[in-house]
């Protein structure tokens, strides 16, 4: 039973309605030289690394993927959520929105997005790390608990979320430290 655990992005250095894919911020660096101690300790050897191709989750990897001598392995399905405007404000403005509501509320374009994280991480068939946003953590956390709230737990910044795949299926979650924290 592959056991995932899914990292949060550290601290960037700027937020979703600011800035199209921002890098880390020096408390984010940090936060995720701490994960990569806490997950290298946690493993006997390395497993591999995916990370969602924006810059904080690849910034967040990286520590670890030094420490192991491993490569990152980009996986797109693990960005964030699609959002219908290349305007920052109005972006931060839909997001909100879409935050607060069900995943049967939202369109079939992002139903599908969630579908394809989900299938990306029953995909795996062997132990593995992956860094990632908000949205997506929160699509595997409802998807392992049933729940149709599109948020179900607040993450906190490179807090680490376990979740098992068991024949298909999302068996066992274990959430990270959750925090009173911006959707960045």
């Amino acid at each position: 039973m592959p056991t995932i655990l899914l990292v949060r992005h550290g601290q960037a250095a700027a937020g979703f309605g600011s800035h199209r894919d921002p890098g880390l911020d020096d408390v984010g660096r940090a936060q995720a030289e701490a994960t990569a101690e806490e997950l290298a300790a946690r493993f006997e050897e390395p497993v591999p690394i995916y990370s969602s191709p924006l810059k904080r989750a690849q910034e967040t990897a990286a520590p670890l993927a030094r420490r192991w001598g491993s490569e990152v392995i980009l996986e797109p399905r693990v960005a964030e959520i699609p959002s219908p405007t290349e305007d920052l404000r109005e972006r931060a403005r839909w997001l909100r929105g879409v935050m607060a509501g069900k995943w049967t509320d939202l369109p079939p374009d992002l139903l599908r997005w969630r579908q394809e994280l989900i299938d990306c991480v029953l995909g795996f068939v062997t132990d593995a790390v992956v860094f990632c946003l908000f949205i997506a953590i929160n699509v595997v956390v409802g998807a392992a608990t049933g729940a149709e709230e599109l948020i179900v737990f607040r993450p906190d910044n490179a807090s680490v979320t376990e979740a098992e795949t068991n024949r298909g299926i999302l068996s066992s979650i274990a959430t990270g430290t959750e925090a009173n924290t911006r959707v960045n």
